[in-house]
């Protein structure tokens, strides 16, 4: 029931948003009563800090796996783009709610995500900085800036991105990693 609970909640919030979804929307969405809801969260901020912690939990893991591959800088990256693009189209729901919702976590729990976000990010800024070093990227890059870029450029897909249209999520993928990597390849290779 907690796996119904967080979907059809996942579901709610990205058509209605947090602030205007109630309880009462999600246990009447499902048949269940409030006990039902309280008995597994001990309120909606909790299940939407839940929603988050699964989320960035689950991507820093499979960042952690492409880390642990000992590949090129290079593969890497490419690897992080696709599974960032990926999730929008297997978890499009979840990720909307995931940028757009984090406003109403409290201080102490938005804080606690951020810095899970931080570590993802100084992840992607370290595989930068190692590529500049192993002579796989251009030495005149700012490796916080081009973090930046990259997931600025990833992140906001999830925005207009549409993953039944005529775009696969690899296809944008491989376009991204080209425009990405065409501007911090050595030049010449």
């Amino acid at each position: 029931m907690k796996e119904e609970l967080t979907r059809q909640s996942i579901q709610l919030f990205e058509r209605k948003g947090f602030s205007s979804t109630s309880v009462q929307d999600i246990v009447d969405s499902l048949g269940v009563t409030k006990g039902t809801f309280y008995y597994y969260f001990t309120s909606k901020e909790t299940l939407l800090m839940d929603i988050h912690l699964r989320y960035i939990d689950d991507l820093v893991a499979r960042q952690k796996k492409v880390l642990d591959s000992n590949e090129s800088c290079r593969n890497q990256l490419t690897k992080i783009v696709e599974i960032l693009i990926k999730d929008i189209q297997t978890q499009g729901s979840n990720v909307r709610v995931y940028f757009r919702e984090m406003r109403h976590l409290s201080e102490e729990n938005s804080s606690v995500i951020k810095n899970k976000r931080r570590m993802f990010h100084l992840t992607i800024e370290k595989i930068i900085k190692e590529g500049i070093e192993k002579k796989e990227f251009r030495d005149n890059l700012d490796p916080k800036m081009t973090t930046f870029a990259i997931l600025g450029v990833t992140n906001w897909s999830y925005e207009w991105f549409d993953p039944s249209g005529n775009i696969s999520s690899k296809e944008l993928a491989s376009m991204y990693m080209d425009f990405i990597l065409h501007g911090i390849d050595l030049k010449g290779e």
